[in-house]
């Protein structure tokens, strides 16, 4: 049971990797097609998660939360948050730049959520063209996992891909720096309130993201994740 339990732990890690690179990927794509090239320059168009890693919001914090309970450490399970480097983005060079800033900010959650859909498109498919398909996803959905099915990796990466994109799009809206929603909030301030809320930053930034951040987290992950996980069961 602990074998299986880190062996989900290192899908969940290389699956929130792979994740957050998509993420910011599509940060610096949107921001390229809104006329700004400084994320291009820097390369960081691209999935090699090297380009975006943050050492504390994507390799710290995230193993903490998934393997801190192996060895006793369990402040961070129950809820799985990372970010990545922030895309470098100079909005003077955008035609409208509050609306394409706010495109290119909101670039990264949506990804997120497009990375959720084909997770449920794949297992959708699993379940209506697949022979013994649907009782494979049903019997993950439940927390079995059907190991002599060669599919049975396929459905549990898909299942926590839901888990794990869910979990970033929620989190990268709250509206704390750096955080996504925090830029979308600051173009809505006017000009006095911007010179305040850019203030808040450093150490301030991470204790809100992670400790107001992890309780918000939990209150919009779970009913979220309930209702996506009824659609496949029906299915």
């Amino acid at each position: 049971m602990q074998s299986t339990a880190f062996v989900i732990g290192i899908f969940e890690f290389v699956l929130l990797l792979f994740s957050l690179s998509f993420h910011e990927c599509a940060h610096a794509w949107m921001a390229s097609r809104m006329g700004d090239q400084t994320a291009r320059l820097e390369g960081r168009i691209t999935l090699n998660p090297m380009y975006h890693i943050d050492p504390i919001g994507t390799l710290l914090i995230p193993a903490l939360a998934i393997f801190g309970p192996f060895v006793g450490f369990t402040f961070f399970s129950g809820f799985l948050i990372g970010w990545a480097k922030p895309t470098p983005v100079i909005t003077r060079n955008f035609k409208k730049i509050v609306r394409d800033d706010n495109l290119v900010t909101l670039a990264g959650p949506v990804s997120n959520l497009l990375l959720v859909g084909t997770a449920f498109v794949i297992l959708a498919v699993i379940c209506i063209a697949v022979p013994g398909g649907r009782a494979l996803v049903r019997a993950n959905l439940s927390g079995a996992l059907a190991f002599g099915s060669g599919l049975q990796p396929l459905v549990l990466l898909a299942l926590l891909a839901i888990e794990v994109n869910l979990s970033l799009f929620f989190f990268n809206l709250l509206p704390f720096p750096p955080l996504d929603g925090s830029r979308v909030v600051r173009n809505m301030l006017p000009y006095n309130a911007v010179q305040q809320y850019d203030r808040i930053g450093g150490w301030i930034s991470y204790l809100l993201m992670i400790f107001v951040g992890g309780y918000v987290l939990r209150l919009l992950l779970t009913p979220a994740l309930v209702l996506v996980f009824s659609f496949l069961s029906r299915l």
